[in-house]
């Protein structure tokens, strides 16, 4: 079938990308789903930082690339091998999750703690799982990104990149359980596992960093956020944020150290602060993606001193067909108000000056959504 999506062409391109233009928008061709695949019409993707530093060069990635890894959908077509037991079936909304696991390599068996070997490998060869590649533009093949390539109109991915959701779930919500929700309240939930009534300081206020605050407090947790936006930390105090700090402030005030802390804003310098402000015994959880090349440091003696923890955290240590259901269930209960991390709506065209956005922190989480309009 054809299909309308944003082809990135080139990683490394100047800002602001809406000059530099890296993105081709138009038509490819989209094969149906091989054995164990599933095609999606995608309802809502968001637009994260891991998109971003595909496009700056941070991470490079095989070109061209039809990028988009956070996204909900509507399944259209069922491949081969897609079990019944999977609740996989056409009309069924789904979350998509940028990283397959096969449930069976030794990686999977560390529930959670470490990425699927054979989804990363697929990942980073732009492949799905299996090794196919069903993206085509003028004869020529296109790589999927991270396993889901959801900014288009449609996709086809392996049934392990989705988990099922209830349709009472609106796609606005459940796209962002693909990846802010799974990595920031994961970050809590599974790598931190801060003990009941236990503070929480989140450093970095994005869309990741804000979906940790969001857990935290639906899980009973008194938080501190930590940015240096202030509209995000206008934000973070209505989500109920105990306090919201810039980093100077919070390093300066030592009743801000707390036993977990999590860094969600990829850099150097905030996984230095997030540290500074654990406290003995603690644990610092570090989620963000930074430039490789960044480097930080810490005094190794803390560590041994005051019984220090540092955890890395990918995908925010998830299994995502047990966490999702979980993080459901506090949506449906008032306590996860994730609608509010959405601050705007675009159409495909508008995705470049997004992207300008999202670099300068203007933005937690801008949705692409697909109709009529924004098909132009």
């Amino acid at each position: 079938m054809q299909i309308t999506g944003a082809v990135l062409e080139r990683c490394g391109a100047p800002a602001p990308w809406s000059a530099s233009r890296p993105f081709t928008i138009g038509p490819l061709d989209l094969d149906p789903p091989g054995p164990g695949e599933i095609a999606v019409r995608i309802e809502a993707a968001g637009l994260c930082h891991s998109d971003l530093s595909v496009v700056d060069g941070n991470r490079v990635r095989p070109t061209p690339m039809l990028l988009g890894h956070e996204a909900a959908g509507i399944v259209e077509a069922v491949g081969a091998d897609v079990g019944a037991c999977s609740g996989i079936a056409v009309g069924t909304r789904v979350v998509m999750t940028f990283l397959p696991r096969c449930g069976t390599c030794a990686a999977c068996a560390t529930d959670g703690r470490l990425p699927c070997s054979v989804g990363s490998a697929a990942n980073a060869a732009g492949e799905l799982v299996g090794g196919a590649r069903r993206l085509h533009r003028d004869g020529a093949d296109v790589h999927h990104h991270l396993g889901v390539s959801a900014f288009a109109t449609h996709a086809v991915v392996s049934a392990t990149s989705v988990v099922p959701v209830p349709d009472d779930v609106p796609a606005d919500v459940a796209a962002l359980l693909g990846c802010a929700v799974l990595t920031g309240g994961g970050a809590v939930l599974n790598a931190g596992r801060p003990a009941p009534g236990e503070p929480v300081v989140v450093v970095g206020l994005g869309g990741v960093g804000m979906a940790a605050l969001l857990v935290a407090r639906a899980l009973g947790h008194e938080v501190t956020g930590v940015d240096t936006v202030p509209g995000k930390l206008d934000l973070a105090r209505e989500l109920g944020a105990a306090r919201a700090l810039t980093p100077a402030d919070a390093l300066a005030d030592d009743t801000v150290r707390a036993p977990v802390v999590v860094e969600a804003a990829g850099s150097g310098r905030a996984f230095e602060t997030a540290y500074a402000l654990t406290a003995p015994g603690g644990t610092t959880v570090t989620v963000g993606l930074p430039a490789p090349e960044d480097t930080a440091t810490i005094a190794p003696l803390s560590l041994t001193a005051q019984a220090r923890t540092v955890v890395g955290s990918y995908l925010g240590s998830a299994v995502p067909n047990r966490d999702i259901p979980r993080y459901v269930e506090l949506w449906r209960a008032g306590r996860l108000p994730l609608e509010r991390l959405v601050s705007a709506r675009i159409g495909l065209d508008e995705l470049p000056r997004a992207l300008d956005r999202l670099a300068a922190g203007e933005e937690l989480r801008q949705l692409i959504t697909f109709d009529e309009r924004n098909l132009t």
